[in-house]
């Protein structure tokens, strides 16, 4: 039986290692207390609305009153993806 040839396996190189790159965290602190900020002022906007019975903190809005205080929140919840 003949013999079979002996393959020369390649020599193992080793993948280039990567650089660390540098990664520029911005400060963030803002984001809390102005997240914090915008819960607190739409729910104390909706409960004024409700305790005054309408009469507060805009008259002239009426219902709408309701929108603005979700409208404050929802700015909060905005706020809040900028948090890291």
């Amino acid at each position: 039986m003949p013999k079979s040839r002996i393959r020369k396996k390649a020599d193992y190189t080793p993948p280039p290692s990567k650089q660390a790159t540098s990664i520029k965290l911005h400060n963030r602190a803002w984001v809390a207390p102005v997240m914090l900020a915008f819960f607190l002022i739409g729910l104390a906007w909706i409960v004024v609305f409700y305790v005054t019975n309408s009469s507060l903190p805009v008259e002239s809005l009426g219902n709408w009153n309701i929108v603005v205080g979700f409208g404050f929140i929802a700015a909060g919840f905005g706020v809040s993806t900028q948090w890291k």
